[in-house]
């Protein structure tokens, strides 16, 4: 159950709100930065918030918490189905489905153009070290593409998955126990692991709860299933906050999940009703910004807040790609939206979470070679002032694709117009 920010101020619990510009900020600024991110499958925001999820309510009170959402932009170009492993990739990527070309669990033809966050990593640092910690084996080997030619063979340096293949340890019952099961040993290892050894990026999945979603629904064992995952989730937060006492170390720490669930019972998920595209956010950032407090935040932000935490460079034809936005540190504009006009032009719309007098450049692209590993050719269509929160664009080269980038000075954002 949460409590927003200003009710725990009233119950006599200080939060600190301070921001201190693009990273989060430690007491001592030559601490090395450390990133957990945990994603527990399959929990509405609805459903968080009426378990008992003490551990997370603590992180939370440390940081913040958002509701959230997943699945692209409904009836839009970038709709994602509200599906696990999709799911998952939009937030390894930053991107949604149109582009990492995930669209369900099979992940039949995952566009690796779009590097996850810990490809992002090994090209700034490779002496830097990755851990994943899993309930489900393709989470490491098909999204994050371990050793394949298309991710550069990329290597985890600690892996800690694949149990659900072991039937003779784990073996598969009707009631979904041996996924429990695993999870509370993934969720084991992850702590013993973040605790003596501290890498530097690490993934935890866990399972079970969505397991229970698909069982019963709307129920008092999926409820159950949060509270359990909940103390799983709290194993991991004592051993950061170890790491952080013990060593020169910063660490940010995102909790989230993947979907919502069917409106109707809870078992099911996918399209894109309101509860099924309904997720949420909690961390333990204390500077969490004005984009994250008035906006709903999507899974898709988490990498790029990783990125910014880490402070991790990311060529500009990356960049523009990215759909996400960090939540932590200065962000100017979000929310960018382009149309056609009746006399066919391009109107574009965005909204300003910033200084209203600042100018951003509007690019414009007629290609999408990134999607093939090419790189696209913007051109600078119109400098605008971000507090308008719209722009025409002059005629510009015809296409059935139009890639929009609003290029500001503490982020970027970007969008496409379709001819169809």
């Amino acid at each position: 159950m949460f409590l927003n920010n200003t009710l725990l101020v009233l119950l006599g619990i200080v939060i600190s709100q301070t921001s201190f510009g693009n990273t989060v900020q430690h007491n001592d600024s030559t601490a090395k930065k450390k990133v957990v991110f945990i994603l527990v499958d399959g929990i509405a925001a609805d459903m968080l918030e009426k378990a008992k999820t003490p551990n997370l309510d603590a992180i939370a009170t440390v940081g913040h918490y958002s509701k959230a959402y997943v699945g692209g932009k409904k009836a839009g170009y970038s709709e994602t189905p509200t599906i696990s492993a999709v799911g998952y990739n939009s937030m390894l990527t930053g991107t949604w489905a149109n582009k990492h070309n995930v669209w369900g669990n099979s992940i039949k033809n995952p566009n690796y153009n779009y590097p996850t966050i810990f490809r992002i990593l090994k090209d700034n640092h490779p002496q830097k070290q990755t851990a994943i910690f899993s309930t489900w084996l393709d989470n490491r080997t098909k999204l994050i593409g371990e050793d394949l030619a298309a991710t550069d063979h990329i290597k985890m340096d600690y892996a800690f998955d694949g149990f659900e293949l072991d039937t003779i340890n784990f073996p598969h019952d009707k009631q979904r126990q041996y996924i429990k099961n695993i999870d509370e040993k993934v969720a084991q290892e992850a702590a013993r692991y973040i605790k003596e050894e501290g890498p530097d990026l690490s993934w935890v999945y866990l399972e079970f709860s969505d397991d229970m979603g698909h069982g019963f629904g709307d129920s008092p064992q999926l409820y159950n299933a949060i509270e359990f995952e909940d103390a799983l989730v709290g194993n991991i937060w004592k051993a950061v906050v170890e790491r952080e006492k013990t060593f020169n170390e910063e660490w940010l720490v995102i909790i989230t999940t993947d979907h919502g669930r069917s409106s109707e019972d809870g078992k099911g998920h996918g399209g894109q009703s309101d509860r099924e595209r309904s997720t949420w956010i909690v961390t333990n950032a204390k500077n969490t910004n004005s984009y994250f407090k008035t906006q709903t935040p999507a899974i898709i932000d988490i990498m790029p807040t990783i990125q910014r935490f880490m402070h991790l460079n990311i060529p500009t034809h990356v960049g523009y790609e990215i759909d996400g936005i960090p939540f932590i540190g200065k962000v100017d504009v979000a929310n960018l939206e382009a149309t056609k006009t009746p006399n066919k032009q391009l109107k574009l719309r965005w909204k300003c979470i910033s200084n209203p007098t600042k100018k951003a450049t509007v690019l414009i692209s007629p290609t999408n070679n990134h999607a093939k590993g090419g790189v696209d050719k913007y051109t600078a269509v119109g400098e605008v002032t971000i507090g308008d929160e719209e722009f025409i664009v002059p005629t510009v080269t015809k296409s059935n694709l139009y890639k929009i980038v609003l290029k500001a000075q503490n982020n970027t954002i970007n969008t496409w117009m379709l001819k169809n």
